[in-house]
């Protein structure tokens, strides 16, 4: 069973299909209709507009014809580019577009079956978090009979014709496909999650190792169901579409439609003196402006391999406008690279993506006050929605992403289209609960750009470890939907942070309720005890309070550890100490190297400290070798850490 569908305007396709045939008549779409109101919000289209259906703007009429992208796109007079770039990506992968087209056989123009032809058609879309179901009529805007928006050089094909309108019904009318993004439209088309990558930024023909991870990251992406676009920058408005020394254009976005890391065999590597070719296969939607360096048709090692060379290799065009790239062109042309990544099917059985919808939302109540504002704005950002997640290994890529809800829809009543919106993120306590109210000790990790797009994102390789994220909008008090997803290869446990405080029960009432919130961080254990120079030290910690403990990662052979750990406990009293133990990881038995133990009294200071470690037994225990360096905050207001 594919994911629960969500019917746009309670419009049911097969029902209003089988009433029109019944009735003998093309579907007429009431809550879509051909006017300008469809077209625009606030103007007029100057000239004719009129709507006319497939089979009176051609002959024999197709939604499909032949290979979905064996045929160039053509935006039209007032068509949008990024659509066409959408449709051109949309293609390479059938998982993705048959999910946007369901039954597209079924929909199909039956020359043999023209009473069954209703004039009707559904398509899918991704829409903030749910697959939703559009249904329109067959009849499409033209001036002078030619279709005012995309349309095929194939022209008896019009499934993006007719897919451009289903998108446009959801969103409003055809003006608000105006200033869309490529990927925006990619990710509704399909729900995979975008990430864009400053080609330039990340020094790729420069640092050898970073190209080839990337090349590594496109492989599994694409390999995986993903899709790829990229750009070349355009300083001006001037420049768009100029042609660049190699044959590119900039502004104009490229689809790719292939990615090989190619052995060569012995007469190969002779030809080009190296045993691995890593090669990228691009498309141009519009079909023209090949690439004509290295590797293209017309380049001389294109011409060194025969054509069973080129078959073996798998170095084959299916199509017009497509060409071959070396990785290193690949990352010296293009500037921007946009990677969706499909992430609607688990990885080896594990949750890959995981999502809420939440709700920045005003309230008198500063506790219920959930509309914050940036960063900027101290005394109120932590009133912003929290979300925690955990992840449970170092080094592993994260993929966060936050989405406003469109507000397009409400443009007729002079409604932005978007808020400025980012997120910040921070790393904190290994046993955090509870919502954070002041930022002390908490490593901010990584923030978002703020910006007034639909989406924003951050990708980033997290270190072990509780990282909390706060959307925010950029102004305090304002209330709008959202949609957090974060991607990882490891399951990271995403849950929003709700409670301010331990909950007054009856089991913890009897047990004494908390009176005190401390934190500590632990940043080092140095000079601990090695009993032979030639041994392995593995230390790790265990931070204590109560029943309640907290161990950190291991730190490989040292003998002086960094940790930077963090734990917090609420506490019934200053006499319950918080005792910090290291020990050393072996193999059958770890070994005790020695404790500290704390009143951490709200009295105590604040500042870095460093004590010797002792034995087992309490403050007064007999010292050992070594010492930590930590910082300790202890508050009776269970609010303020």
């Amino acid at each position: 069973m594919g994911p629960p569908l969500k019917l746009f305007k309670n419009q049911k396709y097969q029902e209003l299909k089988q009433e029109c045939i019944k009735d003998g008549r093309l579907f007429c779409d009431p809550t879509f209709l051909p006017e300008n109101d469809s077209l625009f919000y606030n103007r007029l289209l100057p000239g004719k507009v009129v709507w006319k259906r497939p089979q009176d703007i051609c002959d024999d009429p197709r939604l499909i014809v032949g290979n979905i992208s064996n045929h160039q796109l053509i935006q039209g007079r007032l068509g949008h580019k990024p659509m066409v770039s959408a449709f051109s990506c949309l293609a390479v992968q059938e998982s993705h577009w048959t999910k946007t087209i369901p039954n597209h056989k079924e929909q199909e123009w039956d020359p043999r079956k023209l009473d069954k032809y209703a004039g009707i058609f559904h398509f899918r879309f991704w829409h903030f978090g749910e697959w939703t179901e559009v249904v329109i009529d067959d009849l499409l805007p033209t001036i002078n009979g030619d279709l005012v928006f995309s349309f095929s050089t194939s022209m008896n094909e019009f499934w993006n014709a007719l897919l451009e309108k289903a998108y446009a019904k959801l969103l409003g009318c055809y003006e608000a496909l105006d200033g869309l993004t490529t990927t925006d439209i990619i990710v509704d088309f399909t729900g995979t999650l975008a990430e864009t990558v400053d080609m330039q930024k990340g020094r790729y023909t420069e640092l050898v190792e970073e190209k080839y991870k990337l090349f590594g990251e496109l492989y599994k992406t694409f390999t995986k169901g993903g899709l790829i676009c990229c750009s070349i920058e355009s300083p001006n408005q001037e420049e768009q579409e100029v042609e660049t020394d190699w044959g590119l254009l900039k502004g104009h976005t490229y689809t790719m439609t292939d990615i090989r890391k190619i052995r060569l065999g012995e007469r190969l590597v002779e030809v080009f003196s190296t045993e691995k070719l890593y090669m990228v296969r691009l498309r141009n939607p519009l079909g023209r402006q090949e690439w004509s360096g290295p590797w293209s048709e017309i380049s001389e090692e294109w011409q060194q391999l025969t054509v069973a060379d080129r078959k073996n290799l798998g170095l084959v065009m299916s199509d017009d406008g497509e060409f071959w790239m070396s990785l290193e062109d690949f990352c010296r042309n293009f500037h921007e690279l946009n990677v969706c990544r499909n992430v609607n099917n688990p990885i080896f059985g594990r949750k890959a993506l995981e999502s809420v919808v939440g709700c920045w939302t005003v309230d008198d109540d500063p506790l219920m006050n959930r509309s914050g504002g940036c960063y900027n704005n101290r005394d109120t950002f932590l009133q912003n929605p929290q979300y925690i997640f955990t992840v449970p290994e170092d080094g592993h890529k994260v993929i966060m992403s936050l989405q406003q809800k469109d507000l397009r829809t409400y443009r007729r009543m002079g409604r932005p289209d978007n808020y400025i919106i980012g997120f910040e993120l921070f790393k904190v306590e290994m046993n955090r609960k509870f919502r954070l109210h002041h930022l002390y000790i908490q490593e901010r990790a990584g923030t978002s750009t703020y910006i007034d797009t639909r989406t924003v994102f951050l990708s980033k390789y997290l270190k072990k470890g509780n990282y909390v994220l706060v959307p925010t909008m950029f102004q305090h008090g304002r209330t709008s939907e959202f949609l957090l997803r974060i991607f990882s290869e490891v399951p990271v446990q995403l849950r929003e942070l709700t409670l301010d405080m331990p909950k007054m029960s009856c089991w913890n009432l009897a047990r004494g309720y908390p009176k005190v919130v401390t934190q500590i961080t632990v940043h080092s254990a140095e000079g601990l005890e090695k009993k032979y120079a030639n041994e392995t030290v593995n230390p790790y910690l265990i931070i204590k309070c109560g029943k309640e403990e907290v161990r950190s990662p291991v730190q490989k052979n040292t003998v002086h550890a960094i940790f930077d750990t963090q734990a917090i406990f609420y506490r019934r009293t200053t006499d319950i100490p918080i005792i910090v133990q290291v020990w050393n990881s072996r193999k059958f038995c770890d070994q005790f190297l020695g404790q500290v133990t704390l009143d951490a009294d709200p009295s105590d200071c604040r500042d870095l400290k460093s004590l010797y470690l002792r034995k087992k037994g309490g403050p007064t225990a007999k010292v050992k070798q070594g010492h930590i360096s930590f910082k300790v905050i202890s508050s009776d207001d269970l609010t303020e850490l």
